[in-house]
C-alpha cells in the first residue's frame, strides 16, 4: 500500500472510532455519572463526563484565553508538525509510523471535540483497586497512549538492534 495512503487511513481510522464511540455515548447515556454503566462490576465502568481541560481535567480552571492557547492552538500546531514529520521522514520504521499515526489521530479527535463542543467527551473508567485507578478517559486518549507505548518499545527495540549490529 502507498505509504501516504496508509498514514491517512490509519489517522482517519483513529479519529473515526473515537468519534463514533462519543456519538454513541452522547446519544445513549446520561451525563455526569448518574447513568453509570458497570461493564465489569466496579472494575470497568462507563461514566459520561465532559472535560473542559486536558488529561484528568488539568487546565479546566484556566481562563478562556489560556485554555484556547494551551488546549487548542498549541496542540493543533504540534499535531500539524508531527503529521508533516511522518509524511516527510521516509526512514521511520513501521512501528514508529503506526505509533505516530495513533498519536495524531487521537490528538485530532480530541481537538475536534474542543472546537465543535468546547470540551471533550470522556467515558471509560477503570478501578482495579489499590494503586491502579484511572481518571475518566476516551478512545482518543487510548490511541495517544498506545502510540506513546509503541514509540517507547520501538525506540528500545531499535537501539538494541543497533547495539547488536555494531558488536
Amino acid at each position: 500500500m502507498n505509504r501516504t495512503l496508509f498514514i491517512i487511513l490509519l489517522v482517519i481510522f483513529n479519529i473515526a472510532i473515537d468519534q463514533i464511540s462519543k456519538i454513541i455515548v452522547r446519544t445513549t447515556m446520561i451525563k455526569g455519572g448518574k447513568g453509570q454503566i458497570n461493564v465489569i462490576q466496579d472494575y470497568f465502568q462507563l461514566i459520561w463526563v465532559e472535560n473542559k481541560g486536558a488529561f484528568l481535567g488539568m487546565g479546566s480552571d484556566m481562563n478562556p484565553t489560556l485554555r484556547l492557547i494551551f488546549l487548542l492552538v498549541l496542540p493543533t500546531l504540534v499535531l500539524a508538525y508531527v503529521t508533516y514529520y511522518i509524511l516527510k521522514t521516509k526512514e521511520l520504521d513501521r512501528m514508529s509510523l503506526i505509533a505516530f499515526c495513533c498519536i495524531v489521530g487521537g490528538g485530532i479527535a480530541n481537538v475536534f471535540d474542543r472546537i465543535v463542543f468546547g470540551q471533550v467527551t470522556d467515558f471509560f473508567y477503570i478501578n482495579l483497586g489499590g494503586v491502579f485507578k484511572t481518571g475518566i478517559f476516551n478512545v482518543a486518549d487510548m490511541s495517544v497512549t498506545l502510540g506513546m507505548v509503541i514509540l517507547l518499545f520501538s525506540g528500545i527495540f531499535n537501539s538494541k538492534k543497533k547495539e547488536n549490529v555494531s558488536v
